[in-house]
C-alpha cells in the first residue's frame, strides 16, 4: 500500500458522499474534490457526486492479459454547482460521454480521470457518465504497485483498499456504495466469477462466453471483484433459500479438496452468523478458492469471499471462512467511514472466530483472549499499534486483528453477554448498508447498555503499551 499525505477525515456516517469544496455558497461553479477526505488515503474517492449504480461490461483475454471495457455510471450531484468531477482509474481511457454526449476529460495524477461537463451540474441532478477504456492491467502500476493479479489461466481483481483502478472507473471509497451489474466476456471454456447472482446462464457466441452478475445490495468498490480462469463451480441452496456459488480453481492441486470441505460449510457459517449478528444482509452466499499462483490472502468480497491457496495448506480451514463471512456484517454492510476505523471491520471478524470456537466445542473466547494477551510480552512492538487508529502502515497489522478482538472481549466483559450480543445485533441493524465511525459504535453501545465504556475504549484501542489486567 502507498503512504498518502496526511489529511483531515471527512466523516459521513450516513453513507452519502459530501463535497470537500466551498460550493455550498452556490455563487460560482467549482470542481468536485479529487479525494473524499480519508485520513489515510486523502486522494481516494472523489467529492461532488454520489454513485447510485455501476454497469460494468468488460472483455478479457487471459493469453494476453488484455482488458477492454465500458462502464456506465449513474450518479447524483451532491454539490451546488458542479463544474467537473473525478473518477479513480489507471487504465487508458479512449472516450467519455455524459448523458449521451461526448465530453472533455483528462488524466491527472496517478489514478484520476477529470471529467468536464459542457454545462455545470446542479445539486441533486442525476447524470449518466459512460467511460470506454482498455489496457493490460498487470503492467499498469500506481506508485510502484498493481493490485491486478495475473495468473496462468486468467486473473484475480481482488485487493484492499484499492482494486477498481485496474478494471473499472469509480468513486473509490467505502463512503460511496452503489449497486452493481458486472458483465464479463471471456474465451469459451473460461469461467468468470463476480459478486451477487448470475442473471442467467452464461451465453456463448463466436468463441466467447459472457457471464452476467448482479449485486442487489449497496456495495463498496473494493468489495467488487473478478476471478477469471479455470474453475469448478458448485451451486446449491442455503437453508434460507439463497443461492450458494462456490468456485474452486482447477490449479489448486491437492489443496482443492481441503478448499471444498471448507467452503461447503459457508451456508452453515452464515446461519450461525445470523444467530450472533442478526439477519444476513445479502442476496447470495459462497466463496472462491483461488489458484496456486494467485493471491496469498483472503478478502471479504461481498456475497462471495475470495481465498488464497495458503489457507488450505494444512487441511480444511473453517476459521478463515468464519472470518470472511463475519465481514459480510462487519466491514461490508457496516462499512468504515474512514480507513482509520478499520477496527470496526477486522477486530470484529477476528472476534467472530473466537465466538465460533466457543460455540463449537473449542476454546472459550476468554481463553482465546488470554492466549492472545500472553503471546506478546510487554516490550513487544505489537502493543505500540493502536487498533483505533493504527496508521496506514499498520492498517492490517496483527494488532488491529488480535488486540482489536481483545477490545471487543473487554467490552463484552463490561456489558455482560445479554447486553453485548444485543449491541452486536442492534448495531448491524442500525447501520445496515451504511458507514460508521468508532465513536458512533461506542455511543451506540453506551446508549443501549447504559454503561460508560470510555475506560475500555481508551485502554484497548488508543493506549500504547500492554494494558494491565
Amino acid at each position: 500500500m502507498s503512504l498518502r499525505r496526511a489529511a483531515v477525515a471527512l466523516v459521513a456516517a450516513s453513507g452519502l458522499v459530501l463535497s470537500m469544496t466551498a460550493a455550498s455558497s452556490g455563487k460560482e461553479p467549482v470542481p468536485g474534490a479529487a479525494g473524499i477526505g480519508d485520513s489515510y488515503y486523502p486522494d481516494y474517492g472523489n467529492g461532488g457526486y454520489d454513485v447510485e449504480h455501476y454497469d460494468i461490461d468488460v472483455a478479457y483475454t487471459p493469453a494476453t492479459d488484455h482488458l477492454s471495457g465500458r462502464a456506465t455510471i449513474k450518479a447524483r450531484a451532491t454539490q451546488q454547482r458542479l463544474k467537473s468531477f473525478n473518477l479513480d482509474f489507471a487504465l487508458d481511457v479512449s472516450a467519455v460521454s455524459l448523458n449521451g454526449k461526448p465530453v472533455a476529460f483528462r488524466k491527472e495524477g496517478a489514478h484520476e480521470i477529470v471529467v468536464t461537463p459542457d454545462c455545470e451540474l446542479k445539486r441533486h441532478e442525476k447524470f449518466t457518465v459512460v467511460v470506454e477504456y482498455s489496457g493490460v492491467p498487470s503492467t499498469v502500476k500506481v506508485d510502484g504497485f498493481t493490485s491486478w493479479k495475473r495468473t496462468g489461466d486468467g486473473a484475480l481483481a481482488v485487493n484492499e483498499p484499492e482494486i477498481s483502478w485496474w478494471w473499472y472507473p469509480s468513486n473509490d471509497h467505502p463512503l460511496d456504495k452503489a449497486l452493481f451489474d458486472v458483465s464479463v466476456t471471456v474465451p469459451d471454456g473460461v469461467e468468470a466469477i463476480s459478486n451477487g447472482v448470475l442473471t442467467g446462464a452464461p451465453v456463448s457466441s463466436g468463441g466467447r462466453t459472457t457471464w452476467d452478475w448482479h449485486s442487489a445490495k449497496p456495495q463498496a468498490t473494493y468489495l467488487t471483484f473478478l476471478a477469471i480462469g479455470q474453475y469448478e463451480i458448485e451451486t446449491s441452496t442455503a437453508p434460507n433459500g439463497q443461492l450458494v456459488y462456490n468456485a474452486y480453481s482447477e490449479n489448486l492441486g491437492a489443496l482443492k479438496e481441503n478448499a471444498k470441505v471448507s467452503l461447503r460449510r459457508t451456508a452453515e457459517v452464515v446461519q450461525w452468523g445470523e444467530s450472533m449478528f442478526g439477519p444476513y444482509p445479502y442476496e447470495a452466499q459462497g466463496g472462491v478458492a483461488g489458484p496456486l499462483d494467485g493471491i496469498g490472502f483472503a478478502l471479504e468480497t461481498q456475497t462471495r469471499p475470495v481465498y488464497g491457496y495458503r489457507f488450505w495448506q494444512n487441511g480444511p480451514n473453517v476459521s478463515v471462512v468464519v472470518h470472511e463471512i463475519a465481514h459480510q456484517w462487519f466491514g461490508n454492510s457496516v462499512s468504515v467511514a474512514d480507513w482509520k476505523y478499520i477496527w470496526l471491520s477486522e477486530g470484529f471478524a477476528r472476534y467472530a472466530e473466537w465466538l465460533w470456537m466457543e460455540t463449537h466445542g473449542g476454546d472459550t473466547a476468554q481463553l482465546s483472549f488470554e492466549n492472545a494477551y500472553n503471546r506478546f510480552p510487554a516490550d513487544n512492538p505489537f502493543w505500540q499499534v493502536l487498533p483505533g487508529d493504527p496508521g496506514p502502515d499498520n492498517q492490517f497489522s496483527g494488532a488491529v486483528y488480535n488486540r482489536g478482538a481483545m477490545a471487543l472481549h473487554e467490552i463484552r466483559l463490561a456489558l455482560g453477554d445479554q447486553k453485548f450480543f444485543a449491541v452486536l445485533k442492534g448495531w448491524t441493524k442500525h447501520k445496515q448498508h451504511k458507514n460508521a465511525t468508532i465513536a458512533e459504535f461506542k455511543a451506540y453501545a453506551e446508549r443501549l447498555s447504559g454503561k460508560d465504556l470510555t475506560p475500555v475504549f481508551d485502554t484497548w484501542l488508543y493506549y500504547k503499551g500492554r494494558p494491565v489486567r
